[in-house]
């Protein structure tokens, strides 16, 4: 396969970055060289504004970002991430009780 198997969220790195044996856990499981990873452009804009971050905590960042792809955005990436994101919500709606109840979790 060429490119990139597996893309990442911030909530990953961070956790990866921060020892978190779940985050450590799912890349180790999958054998997952650097080479293999993907973060999107805004995952990247979030892990390098994150807020409270070390000048240890940028560096680590931005090593692990040099290593990986980073996918940037076009409104064809967009739309199937929205599409993504929907059924995702959807799936963890239907488990909460809250599928078709809109914006607005109080309706």
């Amino acid at each position: 396969m060429n490119g990139p198997e597996f893309l990442l969220d911030a909530n990953v790195v961070i956790g990866h970055l921060g020892g978190r044996e779940v985050a450590r856990a799912s890349l180790v499981e999958h054998n997952a060289p650097l080479a293999s990873l993907a973060v999107s452009q805004i995952t990247r804009m979030e892990l390098l504004g994150f807020p409270g971050s070390t000048a240890e905590d940028q560096s680590r960042i931005e090593l692990l970002l040099s290593g990986v792809t980073v996918i940037l955005l076009d409104e064809r990436i967009e739309a199937e991430a929205i599409a993504l994101r929907r059924r995702a919500r959807s799936n963890c709606a239907m488990r909460l009780g809250f599928e078709g109840r809109g914006l607005d979790a109080n309706e």
